[in-house]
């Protein structure tokens, strides 16, 4: 590598070229050959010594240094020298005092194979280090862009793409299905993240993140680059369907149609990007209900009831409709659901119908069994809007007279039967809890009630961790398709109207306890 004879001038030349190459700082470069050096001279005289090695920035010259600390009595001539032998080694060192250090010249040596294999490592690693921390700093305000690049080769499925000065990854499960993609390819992809890593790559893309699609079209409709229409939400199914819901800033404008573009040149651009995936454009409104009809065409919904509070939406539709809603293996209204952020639950007339007459009549008779009324009243209060014997005993005196038909000493022995009927039933519930088994880990679990306690140890559900374990769908319930039939799968909570998030709530909660360092 380096020795006596070789042109001193060499090492700035390599230091000027290497950093050209790289687009590193030379003085980086300059600092990673001294490392090199300095330990291949520990291999030479001793790694007991504290080397120090300089390299003149001008003609190239060598200084191999050893460092010293200077004290009364030195026990480590390696390490430390008296006053009197650093002014005898340099007149200059006559400022210096205890605690100091100065700087004993070695002789230059010749790097034997060993020495000069260790100086390469050095500053390989060092070169190496520089260029990844330029790598991240280039390209860490370049998250959330389309970055464009060279597919230099594959790897177990992972694509690696050259960006000109670096390279970067797209893994197998952040591809399109089924894309035919190889070596020389030209490719567009969304920057996901840039982060450093110790080992391979540092900059991860992503060609099936929603966000993808979305800056396509920023980059294909003017409107949405220039802020007069905005991207409110999209969903995607990578290779299949995508859904992106727009909003007009400027009211003049129809905002599906600028996407669409003139005979569909804006949109297919998109399509043709994305190989072939089939693009919902849904108009954004500030009524859910009208987003979600939108999202879910082509079904023609009849009416749509929203229940803000817990972001659920019952769509109603008739029967020739309802496999149009939901579409393809549940694929329209998984889509509609991510791209709303609500929970949508697709029924038919008729099963709304029957769904509401079942409700009334399990609210009536929890009343007639557990107040002990006569089923006329019963279904008086569920129709003035009681739905729980707790709403009664929560009620006032003057809210229960207002009712036509009730008087006030009903009134009094309505709430008085109902406290009654909350105390006994707390009292069992207690005892139910406790001879299922249930440990206290998930009965102080914030926001589970003791009635849902109850059913969650009817399902052998015990423990946090068995909770923890769980996912959102098994509380509410959901809808699947088998065997080409909509399926309802009843969630364990389902009767307690716990809401998706709600649910995604307790159970992040419970993993976070439970899986805590």
């Amino acid at each position: 590598m380096l020795n006596r004879r070789a042109d001193k001038l060499e090492l700035i030349r390599i230091a000027e070229a290497v950093a050209l190459e790289k687009s590193i700082d030379k003085e980086l470069i300059i600092g990673s050959m001294e490392n090199g050096i300095a330990k291949a001279a520990k291999s030479k005289f001793g790694s007991e010594n504290e080397i120090k090695v300089e390299i003149d920035r001008e003609n190239g010259d060598i200084g191999i240094f050893r460092k010293l600390v200077i004290v009364e009595s030195p026990e480590n001539s390696n390490l430390e020298i008296s006053l009197d032998d650093a002014i005898k080694l340099n007149e200059n060192n006559q400022g210096k005092k205890i605690g100091d250090e100065i700087l004993q010249p070695l002789p230059s040596f010749d790097f034997g194979r060993i020495a000069a294999q260790t100086a390469k490592q050095v500053i390989s690693f060092n070169v190496r280090e520089a260029e990844r921390e330029r790598q991240y700093n280039d390209f860490k305000d370049k998250i959330d862009t389309i970055l464009s690049g060279i597919v230099k080769r594959l790897e177990f499925g992972n694509v690696i793409v050259d960006l000109g000065r670096t390279e970067a990854i797209i893994q197998k499960n952040e591809m399109i299905p089924r894309e035919n993609i190889k070596a020389g390819d030209r490719v567009k992809a969304y920057c996901l993240d840039v982060r450093r890593e110790q080992r391979g790559q540092q900059i991860f893309l992503s060609r099936a993140h929603p966000k993808f699609m979305e800056k396509l079209f920023i980059q294909e409709v003017p409107e949405i680059y220039d802020g007069l229409i905005e991207i409110k939400s999209s969903s995607r199914d990578p290779g299949s369907r995508a859904k992106i819901c727009v909003k007009a800033i400027d009211t003049s404008l129809d905002p599906v149609g600028a996407c669409v573009g003139m005979r569909g040149s804006r949109v297919q651009a998109v399509v043709n990007e994305l190989q072939g995936e089939k693009i919902d454009i849904v108009n954004w409104s500030e009524d859910p209900a009208v987003i979600v009809a939108n999202a879910l065409s082509p079904a023609e919904v009849q009416r749509v009831n929203v229940d803000e509070e817990n972001r659920k939406l019952d769509v109603i539709l008739n029967e020739e409709n309802l496999s149009k809603a939901i579409g393809r293996r549940g694929q329209n209204v998984r889509l509609a659901t991510k791209l709303m952020n609500y929970e949508i639950n697709i029924m038919t007339d008729q099963e709304d119908s029957e769904r509401r007459q079942l409700e009334f009549k399990e609210k009536t008779d929890n009343f007639v069994k557990n107040l002990e009324l006569d089923e006329t009243l019963g279904q008086l209060l569920v129709a003035e809007g009681f739905s729980s014997i707790d709403d009664i005993k929560d009620s006032n005196f003057e809210s229960l007279t207002k009712i036509e038909g009730i008087e006030e000493d009903t009134a009094k022995e309505l709430i008085e039967r109902a406290k009654e009927f909350y105390q006994k039933d707390q009292e069992e519930i207690a005892n139910r809890i406790k001879d299922l088994g249930l440990e206290n880990d998930l009965i102080n679990h914030k926001g589970l009630t003791p009635g849902m306690l109850v059913t969650l140890g009817e399902q052998k559900i015990l423990t946090l961790s068995d909770f923890a374990d769980l996912a959102s769908d098994e509380l509410t319930g959901a809808y699947d398709v088998v065997k080409g039939e909509r399926v309802k799968i009843r969630g364990y909570l389902e009767d307690f109207a716990l809401s998706k998030k709600e649910a995604d709530d307790l159970i992040m909660s419970a993993r976070q306890i439970v899986y805590k360092d």
